[in-house]
């Protein structure tokens, strides 16, 4: 059964939207970056049913996450960052490991350079970025509630 979303959350929810939303109206490629850049590049990693994407950020750096579809562990193996969801602002200090919520859109800002890993389960073991961004990432809230629906 799907559990009601407060007000206060669906308001959080729509901030870190509208947020998001600012920051693609001033894409410039110097400032405000798009997924895997050069300034910003992930690493990949794949093993039998696991795959591992690596995200290095510096200092004072700020990006808005994806909805991701399943649960998954995060490891923050090195810095400090400040992390903002539906639920509010939560510090991290690495190294320590995180258990990232399905569902959850979050902002993450790095206060200090950060070393920031993803942990997801790749039963298929595709190697295909783009078929696992289909697999793992739901584009928005709607297609979230689908895919829990389809559970």
């Amino acid at each position: 059964m799907s559990k009601k979303l407060t007000k206060a959350v669906k308001e959080k929810r729509q901030q870190i939207l509208d947020f998001e939303a600012t920051l693609l109206a001033i894409k410039d490629q110097d400032n405000v970056y798009l997924g895997d850049d050069h300034k910003h590049p992930l690493t990949h990693v794949f093993t039998e049913g696991l795959y591992l994407r690596e995200l290095r950020l510096e200092a004072g750096t700020t990006i808005v996450g994806k909805i991701h579809k399943e649960d998954h562990i995060v490891f923050l193996l090195h810095g400090i960052v400040a992390v903002a969801t539906d639920t509010g602002v939560q510090e991290y200090e690495g190294p320590c490991y995180i258990k990232s919520k399905a569902g959850v859109k979050r902002v993450a800002h790095a206060v200090t350079d950060i070393i920031w890993v993803n942990i997801h389960a790749n039963p298929t073991n595709t190697q295909n970025l783009e078929e696992l961004e289909n697999n793992i990432i739901a584009k928005n809230y709607l297609e979230y509630e689908e895919f829990k629906k389809l559970k």
